[in-house]
């Protein structure tokens, strides 16, 4: 094979022409002078946001986590929990979470360690919370009213009015909660009292439910759902006697009896108002459409477990008398309430009447 040499000039050329390209090119006396290389990452530039009207997420760390309480407390959030599982395109924020307690002190715990923003409690509960967290929590809607009936036993109809429960022994759920101050309220403004015109025996609501169904009490008072159930498997032995909202109603004092409230971490709020605004938004929405479509939203509400089956949700929408109060319709029922809690004990209130900034108004 024949191997081609070139000539030591062409080599020299080429070696000549290798440097050249390798040398720096002269400065430009017009360009800008240039810095010095840095160990520092450059700065990430941010892209800018045109502002389009809607709520947009544009802030680090995780969405707004929200938590509700099984049953009536928790019924009219049902379309906004479907909607975070099933249509999060039709919510006004995206990146919600979402916890069911069965119990108020595990909502409790949530909020005062971080893990919650946004929670539906027991309205004595937020208040209760506020006053031991030194502002902690603030209040940012109502979402039911009175959710509580006197049932009567043994296919009865003696009982139609508080005047009537004089002589009787009434077994109810919720001692040293909503459910205790509100029938001692009722019974004093109707004339009696508890533990003396009538016996008050406090119990478990599965317990009471079973003591109904079997004949062995005569009267009780329990929430819906639970009084919904015993009413249905009654199969016409247990009526619905009095509904207490309506005779909270009938005192015509001004105020309203309102057993759920809508509480925020203060400092969340703060931080993220905008988040709160979009989750009243949403809430609200859930409300009206479980008011106004109660087959489908029965089916929802059975299929988070809030209620145990669609049957006895549907029967219990009506009685939970939901209801959206925000800002100063809000601030007037729920104060008036409060009010009359701690007329009945300032222990139902944390011993002292909240002052305003335990409402959230929004910016």
């Amino acid at each position: 094979m024949k191997h081609v040499k070139f000539p030591a000039l062409v080599l020299a050329l080429t070696l000549l022409f290798t440097l050249a390209a390798c040398k720096p090119a002269a400065a430009d006396p017009t360009a800008p002078p240039t810095q010095a290389p840095s160990s520092e990452p450059a700065p990430t530039q941010e892209p800018s946001v045109e502002p389009t009207g809607e709520i947009t997420d544009v802030e680090p760390g995780p969405g707004t986590r929200i938590a509700v309480l099984s049953g009536p407390t928790g019924v009219g959030a049902a379309k906004l929990l479907d909607n975070i599982d099933n249509n999060p395109a039709a919510l006004q924020r995206s990146g919600y979470s979402y916890t069911i307690a069965s119990d108020n002190s595990e909502l409790v715990a949530g909020l005062s360690n971080g893990e919650i923003d946004i929670a539906t409690v027991a309205s004595n509960v937020a208040v209760n919370l506020y006053n031991k967290t030194d502002g902690g929590v603030q209040i940012i809607a109502a979402g039911t009213l009175g959710v509580l009936h006197i049932l009567e036993s043994g296919g009865g109809t003696s009982i139609s009015s508080m005047a009537d429960l004089a002589g009787k022994t009434v077994y109810a759920a919720g001692q040293g909660a909503n459910p205790e101050y509100i029938l001692r309220y009722l019974l004093q403004e109707n004339g009696l009292e508890a533990g003396k015109d009538v016996e008050v025996v406090f119990a478990d609501a599965s317990e009471i439910s079973a003591k109904l169904l079997s004949g062995e009490i005569e009267c009780a008072m329990l929430p819906v759902p639970a009084a919904t159930a015993a009413i249905m498997k009654s199969e016409g032995k247990v009526r619905a006697a009095i509904d207490l909202t309506e005779a909270w109603e009938g005192l015509k004092n001004g105020s309203q009896l309102i057993m759920t409230a809508v509480v925020v971490r203060t400092e969340f709020a703060e931080a993220h108002p905008d988040r709160v605004a979009a989750f009243l938004t949403d809430y609200e929405a859930s409300i009206d459409f479980v008011n106004n479509n109660q087959d489908a939203a029965a089916e929802m509400i059975a299929g988070l477990g809030l209620t145990p089956s669609a049957g006895i949700a549907k029967q219990a929408i009506p009685q939970c008398h939901l209801a959206f109060l925000a800002g100063h319709d809000m601030v007037a029922g729920i104060s008036d309430y409060y009010s009359v809690l701690w007329s009945v004990d300032p222990a139902a209130v944390g011993g002292s009447l909240p002052d305003d900034g335990i409402y959230w108004l929004g910016n």
